[in-house]
C-alpha cells in the first residue's frame, strides 16, 4: 500500500452493468467527485486526465477514471465516436456513484476531454443527471449538438492558445449553451497540452471551477 492509499483511498473498481474498469481516488472529506470522460483512443489510463485527478485530489476533489468501451467494443472505431453511447456510459457511472457507500451523496461533476467532452455534455443535458459542474479540456463540444441548449450545469471549456481550429468549435458550442459558461484559453498550449507548464494551468481552472460550483459541505 502506497502512502497515498494510507493517507486517501484509491479504489479499482467496476462499473455496472458491463464491469467497466475504474479507478476511484477518495480524499479525505471530499468536496465532490469527477467523472473522467477521456477522448478517442485513451482509456482510464490516460496520463493526463490521471495528473489532472491526482491534482484535484490534492484539493479534496474525488475522481472516477473508467473505461467508457469493453475491449470488444474498444476495437470497433465506429464506438470511440458514438457520442450517445458514451454518454450513456456516463450515465451509468453517475447512477453508480450515487449507489456507491463511498460517495453517495457527494456533488458530482463532469471533466471531458476530446470527444469525451460532447458525450459528458450530453450526459449533463438529461434533465435527471443533476451535475454540478462540467469542465471540457481541448474538448469537442459542438459533438453535444442539440443537447448544449438543454444542459444547465455550469460549463468551462479549456482551449489551448495555439489550437485555432477547436478555439473557433468551443466558441461555437458556447453560443449554443443556455447555462452559466466560461471560454479559457491557454495561452502557448497546442491541443494536448504538452508545453510545460500547459497542464498545470488546466488543473488551475478546473480545480475553481470545481470548487466554485461544488456546494459547501454545510449546504448539503
Amino acid at each position: 500500500m502506497t502512502q497515498l492509499d494510507r493517507e486517501d483511498r484509491r479504489e479499482t473498481v467496476a462499473i455496472p452493468p458491463f464491469a467497466l474498469a475504474g479507478i476511484l481516488r477518495l480524499p479525505a472529506a471530499a468536496r465532490g467527485i469527477v467523472v473522467f470522460a477521456h477522448g478517442s483512443g485513451s482509456s482510464r489510463l490516460s496520463p493526463r486526465n490521471n495528473f489532472v485527478a491526482d491534482e484535484l485530489r490534492k484539493a479534496g476533489i474525488a475522481s472516477l477514471l473508467f473505461d467508457l468501451l469493453t475491449e470488444a467494443e474498444a476495437a470497433d472505431r465506429a464506438n470511440v465516436f458514438d457520442i450517445d453511447l458514451l454518454a450513456d456510459r456516463l450515465a451509468a457511472a453517475t447512477r453508480w456513484i450515487r449507489k456507491h457507500a463511498s460517495t453517495q451523496g457527494l456533488p458530482i461533476g463532469y471533466f471531458g476531454a476530446s470527444t469525451g467532452a460532447g458525450a459528458a455534455l450530453v450526459a449533463a443535458a438529461e434533465g435527471h443527471a443533476e451535475i454540478a459542474a462540467v469542465v471540457s479540456r481541448g474538448g469537442r463540444p459542438d459533438l453535444a449538438r442539440a443537447a448544449l441548449a438543454r444542459v444547465k450545469a455550469p460549463t468551462l471549456l479549456i482551449v489551448g492558445g495555439d489550437d485555432p481550429e477547436v478555439i473557433e468549435l468551443n466558441r461555437a458550442a458556447q453560443r449554443a449553451l443556455r447555462c452559466e459558461s466560461r471560454l479559457a484559453i491557454v495561452p502557448g498550449a497546442s491541443h494536448l497540452f504538452e508545453e510545460p507548464g500547459t497542464l498545470e494551468a488546466v488543473v488551475a481552472l478546473a480545480r475553481d471551477w470545481f470548487l466554485d460550483h461544488f456546494p459547501a459541505p454545510r449546504d448539503r
